[in-house]
C-alpha cells in the first residue's frame, strides 16, 4: 500500500434541511485513506456512512469541512470539473445492482463505456471486463437471466469500465447469499492488489474483515478502527 493519500477529509460535515428543522448527517469527519488500501465502513442506520461515501464519490458536497480527492481541494473544483474527475477516476458497485434491465449484460458495461467516452475498441475492452469477473459467455444474457451474484460481478465490470483508481461499494454483499459475497469480496480484494483504492460501507461483520482497515461511524462521527485481520 503507497503511502500517498487519495484521499484527505478535515472537519467535514453534512447537513440536511433548513434552521430549526435540520439533520445533522455528518458531525466532523476526519479520516484519510491511502491509495491501495481497502477500507470498510461500519455503522448502524443513520450513522452517516452512505452520505459520507457520497461526498467521497463526489456526488455531492460537505456542508463545510476540507476534502481533498488526489491532492485536489474539493472547494475549488466546479461542478462540472466534479464531474470529469468522478467519471475518469471512481467506479461505483451498488447493492441493488442498478443494471438496466432491457440492455444484455456486454451492453450494460458498453453503456458505461460509452458515458465516459471510451475511444478504444468498445467489444474487446467489454469481453476483457467480462472476461475479468468470470461471466466471458454471459455477455448476451439479460440481468433476469442471471443470478443476484452474475449480477453483481456485471455491475462491477461496468464500474470498471474506464480504468478508476478508486472503487466505492454501497453494501455489494447486501443481496447476496454467502457463496456469492465472497465471489464479489475476492474480486474487490484482488482490485486492490492491482492498486486500486476500494472503499466499501457494509453492515457485514465477515466482510469488512476482508479489508485492510475498518472504520465504524456512529451518528456521524467516527467512534473507532481497527486493522483487520487481513493486514494484522
Amino acid at each position: 500500500m503507497s503511502s500517498e493519500l487519495v484521499y484527505e477529509m478535515r472537519n467535514l460535515r453534512k447537513v440536511y434541511g433548513a434552521m430549526g428543522n435540520y439533520v445533522e448527517a455528518l458531525r466532523g469527519i476526519n479520516l484519510d485513506v491511502r491509495r491501495g488500501e481497502f477500507l470498510a465502513i461500519m455503522g448502524p442506520s443513520g450513522s452517516g456512512k452512505t452520505t459520507l461515501l457520497s461526498i467521497m464519490g463526489l456526488l455531492t458536497r460537505p456542508t463545510s469541512g476540507s476534502l481533498k480527492i488526489l491532492g485536489r481541494d474539493l472547494e475549488s473544483l466546479k461542478d462540472k470539473q466534479m464531474t470529469l474527475l468522478r467519471r475518469k477516476t471512481i467506479g461505483f458497485i451498488f447493492q441493488t445492482f442498478n443494471l438496466v434491465p432491457w440492455l444484455t449484460a456486454a451492453e450494460n458495461v458498453e453503456l458505461a463505456l460509452a458515458i465516459g467516452e471510451y475511444r478504444g475498441n468498445r467489444r474487446r475492452r467489454v469481453m476483457e471486463l467480462l472476461e475479468s469477473v468470470g461471466l466471458r459467455g454471459r455477455e448476451k444474457h439479460r440481468p433476469s437471466e442471471l443470478s443476484g451474484g452474475e449480477q453483481q460481478r456485471i455491475a462491477i465490470a461496468r464500474a470498471l469500465a474506464n480504468d478508476p483508481s478508486i472503487i466505492l461499494a454501497d453494501e455489494p454483499t447486501g443481496n447476496l447469499d454467502s457463496a456469492s459475497g465472497m465471489q464479489v469480496m475476492e474480486i474487490l480484494r484482488r482490485l486492490v492488489r492491482e492498486g486500486r483504492t476500494v472503499v466499501m460501507v457494509t453492515h457485514n461483520q465477515a466482510m469488512a474483515e476482508m479489508s485492510d482497515r475498518i472504520v465504524r461511524i456512529r451518528d456521524g462521527v467516527i467512534e473507532g478502527e481497527v486493522i483487520s485481520s487481513v493486514r494484522a
